[in-house]
């Protein structure tokens, strides 16, 4: 049974999943937990949902006890850190859950504490935007979880019976890995387009504008390469996440355009730079993400968040 959840992590995801979780089971329910650096940063920070004040309980890493449930919703260059973070949330039968981008953070979770403590999960169809202490969101979407291994069963039926108990949206994947690969596929595109062409959401659905035609070609050039994986990825997942995409807030930026537009280091070596390293490998051309990859890299000088 899950009762105390430890997230990591207290960007947009982190405060969403926070909210559902008190609202369901109230605030003793979730601790974020952190080091003492953010603990003082953040301890006297007054955040709203909606515009809606709500207070969270935050807790040092070297204080913290073993929960049953850790989420971990940081960035991609944030992820080392936040295994060495979460050590003291983790006990004998704590279960760990990344809602990250990407497909590779429960792989490198799993090297530290084994398959047996995680499940796989990928978070789809949200607006969430955090600027500041303030979080807006119209679309909450829905967690998607699964197993790759059969050591993750026990897990996965907790995490079930606990996001039944707390009314959490979620869909149980029969095969976790195409849909992991199909959100990556996505974000590869609408991420990277956003950010590249400094856009909302609605930037680049329109039809013949550069935005719109690199964030097909992005993800198409990920449809190739999660086929030399074996991932059967095709083109009615690229139209599913396309209308997904519809569903958004047209004004609505993802968080790497959130990241841009504030000025920080962005996901970019976890999205192009992921596609184009596995690429080389497999010998498959990706031209599109490597103009995103030169895009994003020097707005990213400019920010004084990358080296010359």
């Amino acid at each position: 049974m899950i009762e105390k959840t430890a997230i990591v992590g207290m960007g947009a995801l982190g405060l969403l999943y926070a909210d559902i979780i008190t609202s369901a089971k109230g605030p003793d329910a979730v601790t974020f937990v952190m080091d003492d650096e953010r603990l003082e940063k953040y301890r006297n920070r007054n955040f709203t949902f909606n515009g809606e004040k709500r207070v969270f309980h935050m807790e040092a890493a070297e204080n913290a006890k073993p929960a049953d449930l850790v989420i971990v919703a940081v960035k991609y260059n944030g992820l080392e850190s936040a295994i060495d973070t979460m050590s003291t949330s983790v006990g004998e039968d704590t279960v760990i859950m990344s809602v990250m981008n990407g497909i590779d953070s429960e792989k490198k979770i799993a090297a530290r504490y084994g398959w047996g403590h995680t499940i796989d999960a990928i978070a789809q169809g949200m607006d969430a935007m955090r600027f500041g202490d303030d979080l807006t969101c119209t679309h909450r979407g829905q967690l998607c979880i699964g197993m790759e291994r059969e050591e993750q069963r026990e897990n996965l039926e907790k995490v079930v019976r606990f996001f039944q108990e707390i009314h959490m949206p979620y869909t149980e994947e029969s095969d976790i890995l195409h849909r992991m690969w199909a959100k990556f596929m996505m974000n590869v595109g609408v991420n990277q387009a956003c950010a590249a062409f400094e856009t909302d959401y609605a930037g680049t659905l329109e039809e013949g504008s550069d935005a719109n035609r690199i964030m097909l070609a992005a993800m198409r050039e990920v449809i190739a390469l999660a086929n030399s994986e074996g991932i059967g990825l095709t083109e009615k997942d690229l139209d599913e996440y396309v209308a997904l995409e519809r569903t958004l807030d047209p004004k609505g930026m993802p968080s790497m355009r959130q990241d841009t537009f504030a000025g920080r280091p962005s996901e970019l070596e976890m999205f192009a730079g992921t596609v184009i390293r596995m690429a080389e490998q497999k010998g498959i051309q990706v031209p599109a993400n490597r103009e995103l990859y030169q895009r994003i890299e020097e707005i990213e000088r400019k920010n004084g968040v990358r080296e010359r």
